[in-house]
């Protein structure tokens, strides 16, 4: 959905005025997405309504550039850019996710090889402060710092209110192949050497168990052969072990992991071919499963039921980890934790003259996103296995993401995130303290 620069504007000096109105009072925003899977206690007196930011404003096809409002979810502006023929650079798989949230997060994808994390595909960005300014943060201008540091800040130093988002030309299909692998070795190896491969457009892996794991390369086509569909009656990650070669639309590529939440839509029963005859082919999509489960947290009859159930843990994380120890990390979390399966999408630094403040990552080096997302039962403490995978993590010297629970220690989190350089930073933005605190916010869920 389209709106004009006009709208954004008013909308804007709005939302300015309501921030000023508010004097010194803590802030946090009014939102209706999320896909945060930690839950917190927010204290904010004040919640500045950003659900209208939700719109692309401009497609410049010729620049590749759009501009987009910063709660707009990933499904609008690729429905509004594919009109064309474009999309932007890096896509997170969830429909849900916004160009806001995946920037001030960390957002990945299988283009990210080429392109790197969502956020260094975005150009400029107009963040409310805490004092109600709105400032530009660009690369070159007064206020780069902010916009370096800006990943991985979580709305702790600011709300980006409009962006703009580096586009790439695409063509209608998407032809991807699927090779199997039964050793980490071998299987890591050939990442790293498909990805110095400039002729593909996309890169990730599936890793099923020890001894099968699949590399998923896929190109951009003028023409496809066939279609397959993986919106209904068929599912995606079912597919890898069964096609070395498939065919989809651009849009149905970007997707994918939609329709089934990876494979986490096992959990809401909907693989079961009876149960997924008569579920409405609209309803498959991670939206729903987000709202089932959200569902299940905050009803009183829900966490009765979980009074008869066997202890559990619930792991989910993405960690980053340097292509030289993928091999290592992925035998301690076959042993160790055992969650099956297990996406891979390598990413690195596309521009090495550039460092993102509160997410080092080193310029020379390929790294491995792993994303698992399960429970498992557990008769240890609270975090036993996740406080094992962020240390195995430190080890191995990786970043994990802070989209979900961590159990970080004080001292840890701020060697890891960059203590030094985010005060340097929260003194100059948020002075006042009125947005809350990175480590308050990712690790105590206050």
């Amino acid at each position: 959905m389209l709106t004009t620069r006009e709208e954004y504007n008013h909308k804007k000096e709005q939302l300015c005025l309501q921030m000023k109105q508010a004097g010194t009072s803590p802030v946090a925003l009014k939102k209706d997405t999320s896909n945060l899977f930690r839950y917190r206690t927010q204290k904010a007196d004040v919640r500045l309504d950003v659900r209208s930011f939700n719109h692309v404003i401009t497609v410049d096809a010729e620049k590749n550039v759009a501009e987009v409002e910063g709660m707009t979810p990933y499904e609008e502006l690729v429905k509004e850019t594919l009109k064309h023929n474009r999309m932007p650079a890096v896509v997170p798989e969830l429909k849900s996710i916004t160009i806001g949230g995946a920037t001030t997060g960390v957002g990945i994808e299988s283009s990210s090889f080429k392109h790197g994390l969502v956020h260094e595909t975005i150009l400029e960005m107009e963040i409310l402060l805490s004092d109600s300014r709105i400032v530009t943060a660009s690369p070159t201008n007064e206020h780069k710092d902010l916009f370096f540091g800006f990943a991985n800040s979580y709305g702790t130093l600011g709300y980006a209110l409009k962006l703009k988002v580096k586009l790439i030309p695409v063509k209608p299909y998407v032809e991807l192949h699927h090779k199997q692998y039964d050793n980490a070795q071998s299987y890591f190896k050939d990442i790293n050497n498909i990805c110095k491969t400039q002729t593909i457009d996309f890169v990730d892996g599936t890793i099923f168990s020890e001894n099968e794991m699949y590399i998923t390369v896929g190109t951009f086509n003028e023409q496809a052969p066939y279609v397959s569909d993986y919106k209904g009656r068929y599912i995606y990650y079912k597919s890898i072990a069964k096609k070395e070669i498939d065919y989809v639309t651009t849009s149905d590529y970007i997707w994918r992991w939609d329709t089934d939440w990876f494979w986490c839509s096992k959990h809401f029963l909907v693989q079961n071919p009876l149960v997924r005859f008569f579920w409405p082919q609209q309803k498959l999509r991670s939206t729903t499963y987000w709202k089932i489960r959200k569902w299940a947290h905050d009803s009183t009859l829900a966490k009765a039921l979980l009074v008869f159930q066997k202890k559990q843990e619930s792991i989910v994380q993405d960690v980053e980890v340097p292509i030289d120890h993928a091999p290592e990390f992925i035998e301690f979390f076959h042993k160790e934790i055992g969650i099956k399966p297990v996406w891979v999408c390598p990413t690195q630094i596309c521009n090495k003259d550039v460092h993102y403040t509160l997410f080092p990552m080193k310029t020379d080096t390929l790294y491995i996103n792993f994303g698992f997302w399960d429970v498992i039962k557990s008769d240890k403490p609270d975090g036993y296995y996740n406080k094992k995978i962020e240390q195995k993590v430190r080890e191995l010297n990786g970043t994990k993401s802070l989209y979900s629970t961590s159990y970080y220690s004080s001292d840890v989190f701020w060697m890891l995130y960059n203590k030094e350089e985010y005060e340097k930073l929260k003194n100059r933005y948020d002075p006042m303290h009125r947005l809350n605190d990175l480590y308050a916010k990712c690790v105590l869920k206050k």
